[in-house]
């Protein structure tokens, strides 16, 4: 697969406005660790190849071990997850796969009690912006092992 462009050179201000989402992403109260939870299992499920290679390679630098990189794609049947971790991958796939149900209201509530509502909210942002990452990098066609810069030409 070729790629086709790449997106901060064509359209610089709105790569530069999706940069300053992430950055927003890393002032939040969502650990490393969780933050790069939901992008490797929001890139699983969007299928992208150059998303998920960052993104596990990132968890791995946070402490994530193989193990749970292995089974993050069966969560329900592992119990190397916490109740809050699957909170958060619950929440992660029902907004991902909004068109299905939404974010119902058994996960919603769950993230409440879990989280509270401030944290949800952050949650929530996390899972939209790497949504927006992997249609960028399937539209695209990123290539796995190619990395954004950091900053917007």
């Amino acid at each position: 697969m070729k790629e086709r462009f790449f997106m901060q050179e064509v359209q610089p201000e709105a790569f530069k406005a999706m940069m300053a989402m992430e950055k927003y992403t890393t002032t939040t109260n969502i650990s490393p660790l969780h933050r790069e939870m939901i992008k490797v299992r929001a890139s699983q499920l969007n299928g992208c190849a150059y998303c998920l290679d960052k993104h596990a390679a990132d968890a791995r630098k946070s402490g994530e071990t193989e193990q749970r990189l292995l089974l993050l794609s069966v969560w329900r049947e592992s119990p190397q997850f916490t109740e809050e971790e699957r909170t958060i991958l619950a929440m992660t796939e029902e907004v991902t796969f909004i068109s299905q149900q939404g974010l119902t209201a058994e996960t919603y509530n769950k993230a409440l009690a879990c989280f509270g509502l401030e944290t949800t909210a952050q949650l929530l942002m996390h899972i939209i912006c790497i949504n927006a990452w992997n249609r960028i990098g399937i539209a695209t066609h990123r290539v796995p092992g190619q990395h954004y810069p950091t900053t917007a030409k």
